[in-house]
């Protein structure tokens, strides 16, 4: 019914910059909040940086201050803007929202298949 697609993952150099997309498609009604998660092998995820349909945002303390995340509600699109990234910053990011969709207006949360952010010392 939902499905939510990221895009701009990549390799870059300690100190880069890259900025991840996700957008959601499929039989939307609304959509609350929306998040980026990462995971590395061996460890849980983890939550990195969430916004509400309001615009408030919460960070995980490792990435305040360097990561940036905004959404386009008009496009279903979240963003999230990483900057003076580090080694271990490298993950597969996924994208998360809690999405209402038809026919029923229920709200579920839906995960993107993930994308990998690898940056290199």
């Amino acid at each position: 019914q939902v499905q939510l697609v990221e895009s701009g993952g990549g390799l870059v150099q300690t100190g880069g910059s890259l900025k991840l997309s996700c957008t959601a498609s499929g039989r939307i009604v609304t959509i609350r909040t929306m998040g980026w998660y990462r995971q590395t092998a061996g460890a849980q995820r983890e939550l990195v940086a969430d916004i509400d349909s309001s615009g408030r945002t919460t960070y995980a303390d490792a990435v305040k201050g360097r990561f940036a995340i905004s959404r386009d509600n008009a496009k279903n699109t979240m963003y999230l803007q990483m900057n003076s990234l580090k080694p271990e910053d490298t993950a597969l990011y996924y994208c998360n929202a809690d999405v209402a969709a038809a026919p029923t207006w229920a709200t579920r949360g839906y995960w993107g298949q993930g994308i990998q952010v690898t940056v290199s010392s």
